[in-house]
C-alpha cells in the first residue's frame, strides 16, 4: 500500500474507533443523566441513527482502501486478496448494517407491543452488535498502526547499506 493511503487508512480507522469510544462513553450516557427517559431515548436514537451512516460512509472508505491493498499483495504473491484487515472492515459494515438497519424498525415495532422479541431483547442484540462493531474497528487501528501481532506489513523499503 503507497505511504499515503497507509496513513489513510489508520487515520480513518482511528477516527471511527475514536467516534464509537466517544458514542458509548459520552454521547450515550448524558442525555440519560440530564433529560427524561422518553427525551432521552429520542436524542440518542439521533445519535445513532448518525453513527450508523457515518460507520457507513468509513466502511465503504476503508473498504475500497483495504481491497486495493489486498489486490496489490495478492499480485506479487504476498497474501490472498481476501485479508485480515478486510474482514474487521466487513464485520464492522455487518454489524452496523444489522445493529442498526435491520434492528431499529424492529426495535420501533417492539416499543408498539408488535414483534417476536422484546424491545428489551432487541436492545441487548443491537448494545451487543455496537460493542462488537467497536472491537472490530479497534482491532483494526490497532493493526494499521504497525503495533498489531502479526505486525501490519508496510511497503516502505528500507534505505540500501553502502
Amino acid at each position: 500500500m503507497p505511504p499515503v493511503a497507509t496513513r489513510l487508512t489508520a487515520l480513518l480507522a482511528g477516527l471511527w474507533a475514536g467516534l464509537l469510544l466517544c458514542i458509548a462513553t459520552i454521547a450515550t450516557p448524558a442525555p440519560f443523566a440530564t433529560l427524561a427517559t422518553a427525551d432521552a431515548g429520542r436524542v440518542v436514537g439521533r445519535i445513532f441513527a448518525v453513527e450508523a451512516y457515518v460507520s457507513l460512509a468509513l466502511a465503504l472508505v476503508l473498504f475500497l482502501l483495504e481491497r486495493a491493498a489486498a489486490r496489490r499483495r495478492a499480485s506479487v504473491g504476498e497474501g490472498s486478496a481476501f485479508s485480515a484487515d478486510l474482514v474487521l472492515v466487513l464485520g464492522a459494515l455487518f454489524c452496523t448494517v444489522l445493529g442498526y438497519f435491520a434492528l431499529q424498525p424492529m426495535m420501533a415495532a417492539a416499543r408498539v407491543g408488535q414483534g417476536r422479541w422484546s424491545f428489551g431483547a432487541l436492545h441487548a442484540v443491537s448494545f451487543a452488535l455496537f460493542g462488537l462493531k467497536g472491537l472490530l474497528v479497534l482491532a483494526l487501528a490497532w493493526r494499521r498502526t504497525g503495533a498489531g501481532w502479526p505486525p501490519a506489513r508496510h511497503d516502505v523499503t528500507p534505505p540500501p547499506f553502502a
